[in-house]
């Protein structure tokens, strides 16, 4: 059976090191992350969250590399966890500079391994595997976009892209970001946007479109031969209809509509600009 990893933060504003330090969890057994409350994040870092806490839960239990996620007790120590909220947790993990006398002591008493991950793993990306077209039975999917900011709204559209078919991601060139929106985008180089693409556990591949302009994924497309291209409203252009309508692929538009319970997001709302 594998070993049961505890892993606890904020993971507010989710960047390529948490998706690391969970990746790097992962190798050693089943990771089961707590996740900080508002309340507890503010203590801790003086101001509110971005984000709230079910909306931070929701984005760390679409990561392919977490078993279980739940939002922890208002009431729980971030160094003494009582009884780690339940886990039949053997290690827990963190980054390097988390480590601190309180936590070595409350896992010398619990018999907890306590495994630190060396800050420079954290900010080394991992080179993506190249796009793989295998054969399948499921339709395949395309959906394509900058992907500047990850957030909710992008977890939902990927979910809804997955329920149609086999989903494939084109995240778009850091040279055709800037050609289509001009100085200062994307904010994200694109090998960091790409993998966390690629974490969410409902895309089966990612990859970067070696094409320009709108159709920036053409060239993948003519591999992938997906039978939906599914766009929001907001990426709905002429140009990829005519495209779909050449090729005979099914071109569908979703409205942005985030998942019950949560606010809706835009990456540029985010940004500002």
């Amino acid at each position: 059976m594998a070993a049961a990893v505890v892993v606890t933060g904020g993971f507010d504003d989710i960047r390529s090191h948490h998706i690391r330090l969970l990746e790097e969890a992962a190798n050693g057994g089943e990771v089961h992350v707590l996740i900080q409350p508002d309340a507890r994040v503010k203590a801790l870092t003086g101001r509110p969250p971005k984000f709230p806490a079910e909306e931070r839960l929701y984005i760390v239990q679409a990561i392919r590399f977490v078993k279980t996620a739940r939002i922890m007790s208002a009431a729980a120590d971030p160094d003494v966890l009582p009884a780690l909220e339940g886990l039949r947790a053997s290690v827990w993990i963190m980054a390097e500079g988390e480590v601190n006398e309180a936590r070595r002591r409350f896992c010398a008493e619990q018999g907890l391994e306590l495994r630190a991950v060396p800050l420079e793993n954290l900010r080394a990306i991992p080179r993506a595997a190249p796009l793989r077209v295998r054969p399948s039975k499921r339709s395949r999917v395309i959906v394509t976009g900058c992907f500047d900011w990850l957030h909710s709204g992008h977890v939902r559209f990927f979910e809804e892209a997955a329920s149609l078919g086999e989903l494939f991601v084109d995240v778009g060139s850091d040279d055709n970001i800037r050609r289509l929106k001009g100085n200062f985008h994307p904010l994200f180089p694109q090998d960091e946007r790409l993998y966390l693409v690629r974490a969410i556990r409902t895309v089966a591949q990612a990859f970067i479109g070696s094409g320009y302009g709108w159709l920036d994924a053409a060239p993948e497309i003519a591999r992938i031969k997906p039978a939906i291209y599914l766009v929001n409203e907001d990426g709905d252009r002429p140009e990829k209809r005519a495209f779909c309508e050449e090729r005979g692929i099914r071109y569908v538009v979703l409205k942005r509509i985030p998942r019950p319970g949560l606010a809706p997001r835009d990456s540029t709302a985010l940004r500002g600009f």
